[in-house]
């Protein structure tokens, strides 16, 4: 009689490979359809359910790209983890491989008999067979025959000891191995995690009434680096067009000697791949990448897409842009805002098809300003452009230049930015610059350090921008901008600051989060040593970051109980190199608040009247705190935060 037909359509070999079960890994985004974020030679850990029928011991791995695995251990109710690291900058992998362990079943149960007092002399025949179904690599070969010998002499203490488990978990076989499909990885260099990012005009940094020049720029690289920040970050530096110029303010109609909005990118001068030429020219800007990475500064640029209706690519490339019915122009818009001075790319054509020749050119800017030496990129508005735009893009760099950096500047819905962000985007704006209460604070932060998004979303927490004068520090004063810092540098891995922070600059237009006389329509000169600025804390706060190891991952935050809805409580925990870091910050500017509060001595299992030792991080002082309780009395003007570090174990 001829076999039965497989009337499924399913091969029953091939099913009954995957005896085991693997499910629920993480990190898996979209079940593998983009990657999750790992950095180079940072721990990333990997979980998953894993299960089989039976009672069988269960071994179970990760497996890097390169094939080399890392043993997982049993957490609870079948979920599995191990922590493993990628060793460089790029794309890669890991699957998660699960296998029935033949002697450790084998030991369990015989274990069982022996101190049951069970004859055991089948037992250790399996025991033999197992044994010489064993193969081993070479530098483990003594140890199988001592094993081995152990057997053929029923020497059952020696085969049940640990010593001998260690040796079978390492080289013993397995039994139905089980494979997940890979998940793909993509690695970053460390400064796309953790990066202090400052923000100036190059425009502004010459003698009072000129316009600054790259080499001016150089001369205020100390100044950058004295603050304690990695990344200077540049708005646009390319040529600015005189159609439609904007003037002062933000003015429709520009006066004589007004210099416009480096938004408004492109003149007869060039486009993006060229630099205003009051600036400079590119051997000046190669010189100040090279004295930046002298001082330890990298330099990043802004990439708006943004032309104005001068730049050269309208005449040599008209079908790059978008017409109205009427054949003219489109200029930008978000109403009731208008962008005058500013005309739409188009990135698809009108059958559907990409604008080829222009995604081409735009990843060709990306490429000719990494190749001078430009690796960390601010791109404006993405969120109004093409996803599978910005995922060739990205690609396409990357696969010549691993170690770029995407920043996304897109405040928009939630589920727009963390749509960039598996796309590719390494850091991205976020909405810290508007949660001010403690709640929502607690809440946002909550979201990005425990939801899924925290495997590939990396937050930027800058305090202000050029666009974004916060109504909080419009009316904080100078103690709202020192809360605003501390909070921006030790809640997240990246922060930023736009220039004139540190002098507590706030005037704004009336009724509006916008700037008074915004340097992105003049040119501003300030006097950095003006009474009252908080370059102290600045240089604090960034050196806390630097020599304080748990800072630099900022998914170990955790928040804890202070008993005042004024006050922000939490740490940043990192048991590894033993750092434990607690912040109390008044997120009330104008008033003070005096407030009791828990110390986590459970962390360290510590009963609730136990000592633990303190430093002040701000005062220098070491002493105890006695019991789970404490009281703290924060000032807006003489004491606004306060930063401490636990020493469990040691006190005085």
């Amino acid at each position: 009689m001829p076999p039965r037909k497989n009337d499924t359509g399913r091969d029953l070999k091939d099913l009954a490979k995957s005896r085991l079960v693997i499910e629920a890994i993480s990190p898996r985004i979209d079940a593998g359809r983009f990657a999750a974020k790992a950095v180079e030679g940072w721990p990333f850990a990997v979980e998953a359910d894993i299960f089989s029928d039976g009672h069988e011991v269960i071994g179970a791995a990760v497996r890097g790209a390169d094939g080399a695995e890392t043993r997982m251990a049993y957490l609870d109710n079948d979920r599995w983890g191990a922590e493993i690291a990628f060793a460089q900058a790029g794309p890669s992998s890991y699957s998660v491989i699960a296998w029935r362990d033949l002697w450790g079943s084998w030991a369990r149960d015989t274990r069982k008999k022996v101190d049951a007092g069970q004859d055991v002399t089948v037992e250790i025949e399996e025991a033999r067979q197992i044994l010489a179904a064993t193969k081993a690599p070479k530098d483990r070969a003594p140890e199988l025959k001592a094993l081995r010998q152990a057997a053929s002499a029923g020497e059952i203490e020696t085969l049940l000891a640990t010593e001998s488990a260690v040796v079978m978990g390492e080289i013993g076989p397995r039994a139905n191995t089980t494979s997940s499909a890979p998940v793909p990885i993509w690695v970053d260099r460390e400064r796309a995690a953790f990066s202090a990012w400052y923000e100036l005009f190059p425009r502004s940094t010459g003698p009072e009434g000129q316009h600054g020049t790259f080499r001016d720029v150089i001369e205020r690289l100390p100044y950058v680096r004295d603050l304690g920040f990695d990344v200077l970050y540049f708005p646009p530096i390319h040529p600015i067009g005189t159609t439609n110029r904007k003037g002062k303010n933000n003015s429709l109609k520009a006066e004589p000697g007004d210099i416009g909005s480096p938004y408004a990118i492109g003149s007869p001068e060039g486009g993006m791949m060229a630099v205003h030429p009051e600036l400079g020219t590119l051997e000046d800007f190669d010189a100040l990448v090279a004295a930046a990475s002298e001082h330890g500064l990298e330099i990043a640029l802004d990439i708006a897409l943004n032309a104005s209706p001068d730049h050269p690519w309208i005449e040599e490339h008209p079908d790059w842009f978008e017409r109205r019915p009427d054949g003219s122009i489109k200029f930008a818009e978000n109403p009731p805002k208008k962008y005058e001075d500013i005309v739409n790319f188009r990135y698809y054509n009108d059958n559907g098809t990409p604008n080829a020749p222009f995604w081409e050119a735009v990843r060709d800017l990306f490429l000719f300003w990494a190749g001078h030496g430009v690796l960390s990129f601010r791109v404006d508005n993405p969120h109004t452009k093409p996803f599978p735009f910005w995922e060739w893009i990205i690609a396409e760099v990357r696969a010549q230049y691993p170690g770029a950096i995407f920043l996304s500047e897109a405040f928009t819905r939630p589920k727009v930015m963390k749509r960039l962000a598996k796309l590719g985007f390494n850091q991205s704006y976020t909405y810290y610059t508007w949660r001010n209460t403690k709640s929502e604070l607690t809440d946002y932060l909550t979201e990005l350090t425990t939801e899924e998004c925290r495997d590939y979303m990396r937050p930027n927490f800058f305090t202000n921008t050029p666009d974004i004068n916060p109504v909080f520090l419009q009316t904080s004063g100078r103690a709202g901008f020192r809360t605003r810092l501390v909070m921006a540098a030790t809640l997240a891995g990246n922060y930023g600051m736009y220039s004139g922070f540190e002098l507590c600059e706030g005037a704004a237009l009336p009724g509006r989060e916008e700037y008074l006389d915004s340097e992105k329509y003049e040119l501003r000169h300030r006097d950095f040593d003006a009474p009252g600025h908080i370059k102290t804390d600045i240089r604090m706060i960034n050196h806390l970051r630097q020599t304080e190891p748990a800072m630099r991952d900022f998914r170990n935050l955790r928040f804890f109980n202070a008993f005042e809805d004024r006050v922000l409580y939490y740490a940043r925990f990192d048991p590894a190199s033993r750092n434990y870091l607690l912040f109390h910050v008044l997120i009330d500017p104008l008033n003070p608040a005096e407030f009791q509060f828990e110390v986590p001595l459970w962390e360290f299992g510590l009963p609730d009247d136990a000592a633990i030792g303190v430093t002040d991080m701000l005062q220098g002082n070491s002493f105890d705190w006695w019991g789970k309780f404490q009281t703290l009395r924060l000032h807006p003007e003489e004491r606004p935060y306060a930063i401490w570090k636990l020493t469990p174990g040691e006190t005085i």
